[in-house]
């Protein structure tokens, strides 16, 4: 069942008999988009937060939310988060104003760019601008101010593997097919853990509630992890696979449904291209030839493969476990494959396409068929890594920045990122940073990573943005529309984290340090219109743009914006030609959201490739399976595979600074088997020195069984014992960084990604 701490309501119990107001918003702090109700005491000056709770109205979370969504009060109020800009001189950290912190960025950046050209800088988004409207709007146009190839972000640390796969199968790295949660007999599920974590590239609230309906109505949960997660424990069978080789064990799968006849298309048989090419491609991995080194018995590859073709309806469903890995493309390619070669993509209770009421390439434009997906266009100045979607591997990242040479980086912009916590060998990206000429953060906190800086803007909390998911509701399990409107002003004198961007894009552009933001904002909206009315697959094609530039008044910023988009979407008004149809007004009106329905088979329209078909052989995936099949012929690591873990009250680095979420039993731990922690003299709590080749780390030690022997298991995002962070909570709490033994030199090398799970490391007790 449900623990209570999984549902809790975020009810403080203190008594509401002042004034009060209620407000409603999605909590911004993970992928889940539940609904909070906020109430706030209108008695003072300054309305204040009373009580925050889930919105039991909310059409997609009905009540549900975890321990982080009530703390955003706790986040707002903290007194370590930066409310004025911060400039630093001569090693001191100085408050300053906006003009004085903006005027500093445009004398000391674009002296840089203009000695060593535009590549001279790099920019590195962080996690967090996948829940802010700014970051996720307003990124771009600085990004393309600076004019510099050299981009970086959290989605080479994460989830790049299954973009890149979903592009070159579906066309569109955001036109991921997700499970039908909801309507699912049986629910395959690789390297996640949604107990923890709720769902990722899969939105929807409350997880263990619908995996609980799955198992309530009959249904059949598998969960493929080398530990026995909190997930694993609610499934009917934990299959512990050795780190990194799921894509062995998927493999093999799809060779026996090959073998035993099994492989049945279902209604997307007429748009599938490469059939053959995949049977070629896993006929070398049979069960026998992968068990050893998947950890799985043949005979029980066999059986799951046997058991997912035979489901009434069935999605195989890979997350982080699986993209963090040596083979992340290959893998998130064959969680696909078997989808389609068991009559379950595009199908009710399969796996399933949104239809994103804003944003989602798959619902603009001429249906079906898109722009031919390309890597590689350019590649890294050091180890020429390719770019995928105009980003460069964040493995490339320090090495750009500390080897001389024409093109060095010298220059870094770093957006609500903590890059030294969260990418692979953080200590040399630490050391990195010390040696730049110049930094600019926009964030909340001095951080692992801000604290290198030299002016730091700080954004506004949560509760004082509005919002919508633009990006996550394209991963949707089921389609809604919700907008928040913030819950209380900025502060007196405060910038919204929009019009930081723009400024900060101004200037990049040469126009300034105190140009007009509304310059960047009027050309934002103006592209977008002229894109609009240019489709002639659009519901205001042909449309006088200066007419629905008039309509969009007096808004600014991206209200603007998100009203532009849900009007010219799929469930949009259009500008007055369906008066049902959403618009922002709509959706302020109805504060708990706009349920859109359950998913439906979008296939072939909801495809944007090239040729019009699900390319269920991408070449460039079948050429890296020879990889993957020299791989097989390695001998096992006699060593220990690091593997990271997810916890309920934590949010990658970012969420230890409150101390209701931190407090308690440690969490930073190495989880050691039995066995293993015997053979090497380890007893619970001891101390463990944890080595790889680029770092180590002294941790303390929880015995388990719940984790393949051979296997250690530390949390990502700890290490908060930097000096010149601010972070007060934190430190106390500090933990370890685990990033200090990931590799830099090990990536997907397809994607780019980072490999965060199957580390090669020795563990040996810490003396005393």
């Amino acid at each position: 069942m449900t623990t209570v701490e999984d549902r809790t309501s975020g009810d403080t119990g203190t008594p509401l008999d002042a004034a009060t107001r209620t407000a409603y918003r999605t909590c911004p702090l993970c992928e889940a988009g539940c609904g909070l109700e906020i109430t706030l005491d209108t008695s003072v000056a300054e309305p204040a937060v009373r009580r925050i709770r889930g919105d039991r109205d909310d059409v997609f979370s009905k009540g549900f939310i975890c321990p982080k969504g009530s703390t955003l009060q706790q986040l707002h109020e903290d007194p370590d988060r930066l409310r004025v800009p911060l400039i630093k001189r001569d090693g001191e950290w100085h408050e300053a104003t906006w003009d004085e912190a903006f005027a500093e960025v445009e004398r000391r950046l674009l002296p840089i760019l203009d000695e060593h050209g535009r590549d001279a800088a790099a920019v590195y988004l962080g996690n967090p601008n996948a829940h802010t409207l700014a970051g996720q709007l307003y990124g771009r146009p600085l990004i393309r101010a600076l004019g510099t190839t050299n981009v970086y972000s959290a989605s080479t640390v994460d989830q790049r593997p299954k973009e890149l796969s979903s592009a070159l199968m579906f066309g569109a790295g955001l036109i991921v097919a997700v499970p039908d949660l909801d309507r699912t007999d049986h629910l395959f599920m690789l390297g996640a853990n949604p107990y923890a974590s709720n769902g990722s590239l899969a939105t929807a609230p409350d997880w263990p509630g619908r995996i609980e309906a799955l198992k309530a109505r009959g249904g059949r949960l598998v969960v493929v992890d080398p530990r026995r997660s909190r997930t694993a424990e609610e499934a009917d069978e934990w299959v512990p696979v050795r780190p990194g080789a799921d894509p062995y064990l998927l493999a093999a799968m799809v060779h026996t449904l090959f073998e035993e006849d099994l492989v049945d298309l279902g209604a997307v048989a007429p748009y599938v291209n490469g059939v053959e090419e995949v049977r070629s491609a896993v006929a070398p991995f049979t069960p026998e030839a992968v068990a050893d080194h998947a950890g799985v018995d043949a005979a029980a590859i066999r059986r799951l493969a046997r058991e997912l073709a035979a489901a009434p309806s069935a999605a195989v469903y890979g997350r982080i476990g699986t993209t963090t890995a040596e083979f992340g493309t290959i893998t998130s390619w064959l969680v696909d494959v078997l989808n389609v070669c068991t009559a379950n993509l595009d199908r009710p209770g399969g796996a399933m396409f949104a239809k994103a009421a804003v944003g989602a390439a798959n619902t603009r434009g001429a249906p079906r068929r898109g722009r031919e997906v390309r890597i590689g266009r350019r590649h890294s100045r050091v180890r020429g890594l390719p770019e995928s979607f105009g980003e460069f591997p964040v493995v490339a990242l320090a090495e750009e920045m500390d080897t001389p040479g024409e093109g060095q980086v010298r220059a870094f912009v770093c957006l609500a990122g903590n890059p030294v916590l969260s990418t692979p060998n953080g200590g040399r990206l630490d050391a990195a940073l010390s040696g730049l000429d110049f930094m600019v953060a926009v964030d909340i906190y001095l951080n692992e990573t801000t604290r290198h800086a030299d002016v730091i803007f700080p954004a506004p909390s949560a509760l004082q943005n509005g919002h919508y998911d633009i990006a996550l509701l394209q991963l949707g399990l089921r389609n809604v529309a919700n907008w928040s409107e913030p819950v209380l002003d900025l502060d007196p004198g405060q910038l919204d984290e929009w019009q930081v961007l723009a400024r900060l894009a101004l200037i990049a552009q040469g126009e300034g340090s105190s140009a007009d933001v509304g310059l960047v904002d009027d050309l934002m909206v103006d592209g977008l219109v002229r894109h609009a009315v240019a489709d002639e697959h659009g519901n205001v094609h042909g449309r006088d743009p200066a007419e629905l530039l008039a309509a969009l008044e007096p808004r600014r910023g991206p209200p603007r914006l998100v009203d532009l988009m849900l009007r010219t979407g799929p469930y949009g008004d259009g500008f007055g030609a369906d008066p049902k149809g959403l618009s922002l007004d709509a959706l302020i009106a109805t504060p708990h959201g706009v349920d859109l329905g359950a998913l439906e088979p979008r296939l072939p329209d909801g495809l944007r490739t090239a040729s019009g078909m699900i390319e269920l052989a991408p070449a460039p995936i079948v050429a890296d399976v020879a990889r993957l099949l020299a791989a097989l012929g390695r001998p096992a690591s006699q060593g220990f595979l690091l593997v990271g873990r997810r916890d309920l009250r934590s949010n990658n680095s970012w969420m230890h600074n409150v101390e209701v979420l931190v407090k308690g039993r440690p969490r930073c731990t190495a989880h050691l088997h039995p066995d293993d922690a015997d053979r090497l003299g380890l007893t619970d709590g001891a101390t463990a020195r944890v080595t790889s080749r680029t770092g180590s780390v002294a941790v303390p030690v929880e015995v388990t069984d719940a984790i393949r022997p051979g296997v250690v298991s530390i949390p990502h995002g700890w290490g908060h014992d930097q000096p010149g962070a601010r972070l007060g909570v934190a430190a106390r709490y500090a933990g370890v960084n685990s990033n200090l033994l990931a590799d830099e030199l090990l990536f997907d090398a397809l994607s780019g990604n980072a490999v965060l799970n199957g580390i090669p490391v020795e563990i040996v007790p810490e003396p005393r």
